[in-house]
């Protein structure tokens, strides 16, 4: 991978890891976003323990997608980073992956359900309820824990006959949320979206508790119209990262495009 391709990977999971922040979605240290050149076989990821408000481009960890040896950066990548690996290597699609423990989304994940598709707003970004987890076994959570938890996750889109983009999310038992796709930006997006999905069935079951899933057919014309062939839906993707929300002209410089 060249100097050049590298930095600019490197800022665009940067920028993933800030978008986490400035949504929301994480506290502390907590979570991780990554992203992968499939050309290269390098996955850029967060350092492991280094909180959101200190990252810097250049603390971020090259590793390799195929052994995870490190290939640049002197910060160890994330912990999770064997979890990353193995969505990375299971589906080519894939162009990057976040963890957060977002409140919501964890919320469910610590109940160990899946969140049901109550509405349109779910279905125009997940194909059929979020799926959760098995908890993993008292072997795999003594072995390669991280490893085992990437392998949890396929198995549960395996076992639903779901690819990763039509289910670009899957709880972890007890753990909390993980979302992809095609690039730590749109990784980002499926993780704001995912919480979003959470708390608004949450609170709908608290209004309605026997609230019933929404019509299949209602489902599929919402997702297909955003995800299928014959898509109709926004305006074609790409383009900058929306500034911050506030008037802090150093925080405007690093959402610079």
């Amino acid at each position: 991978m060249s100097a050049p391709a590298l930095l600019e990977l490197r800022d665009a999971v940067w920028r993933a890891n800030l978008a986490l922040l400035e949504a929301g979605l994480v506290t502390l240290s907590f979570g991780n976003a990554s992203g992968l050149d499939s050309a290269s076989g390098v996955v850029v990821i967060k350092p492991s323990g280094v909180p959101y408000a200190d990252l810097r481009p250049d603390q971020l960890v090259a590793v390799a997608v195929d052994s995870g040896r490190v290939l640049d950066g002197d910060l160890r990548p994330s912990s999770d980073t064997p979890t990353h690996l193995a969505l990375y290597r299971q589906y080519p699609e894939i162009g990057g992956v976040v963890h957060t423990h977002s409140t919501a989304a964890a919320s469910w994940a610590q109940a160990c359900r899946a969140i049901p598709p109550l509405g349109t707003t779910h279905a125009d970004h997940f194909r059929g309820q979020v799926p959760v987890t098995r908890q993993l076994r008292e072997d795999e959570v003594a072995g390669d824990y991280e490893l085992a938890t990437g392998h949890v996750i396929v198995e549960t889109l395996e076992g639903l006959g779901l690819g990763a983009s039509e289910m670009p999310a899957v709880l972890v038992a007890s753990h909390g949320p993980f979302t992809w796709g095609a690039s730590a930006r749109e990784a980002v997006e499926n993780a704001i979206s995912l919480e979003m999905v959470a708390a608004m069935a949450s609170q709908t079951l608290a209004i309605a508790p026997g609230a019933a899933d929404m019509p299949g057919y209602l489902l599929e014309r919402h997702f297909q119209r955003k995800h299928g062939p014959d898509a109709y839906y926004g305006q074609a993707k790409g383009g900058p990262w929306p500034g911050p929300r506030h008037g802090n002209d150093s925080c405007r410089e690093r959402w610079r495009p």
